[in-house]
């Protein structure tokens, strides 16, 4: 079952949260749904802009921090906000590969109810584990 908390007093000057999932894909979703949250309040936002993309990396943690990092590259890039994402992760030959799509819509300041501004993931305390009940992620994104 994938979730995620805000962490209080772990980042003084930016956000910090923890994710959980009992597999790859939903850590990975719960954490892309605590940025898209510390942007905007998912509640608020459409899924009519979709984006689409593939990454891949022989480490599961780069791996990671790439696909957190396209959150706020397309949402400068494009000026959207996100609700909801859909990943896909397969290993072949010791490679990740990831397929994966965000939903959302371009920032509309009388329908959204924007939170603050995601600047960068930052790798400070960043981390990808595995453990007995699933994986747990941490992370501290930059605003």
């Amino acid at each position: 079952m994938k979730s995620y908390k805000f962490l209080e007093d772990i980042a003084i000057a930016d956000v910090a949260f923890e994710a959980k999932g009992d597999t790859l894909e939903e850590v990975f979703i719960a954490s892309a749904e605590a940025v898209f949250e510390t942007n905007a309040e998912i509640k608020s936002v459409g899924d009519c802009f979709v984006h689409s993309f593939e990454l891949e990396n022989e480490d599961i943690e780069k791996l990671f921090y790439d696909f957190l990092e396209e959150i706020v590259y397309i949402k400068d890039k494009e000026g959207v906000v996100f609700s909801k994402s859909e990943v896909k992760i397969e290993e072949v030959d010791g490679v990740f590969k990831l397929n994966a799509k965000f939903y959302g819509e371009e920032i509309d300041h009388g329908k959204h109810e924007l939170n603050v501004d995601v600047k960068a993931i930052t790798l400070h305390g960043f981390s990808l584990k595995k453990e007995d009940e699933g994986y747990v992620a941490r992370v501290i994104v930059d605003i």
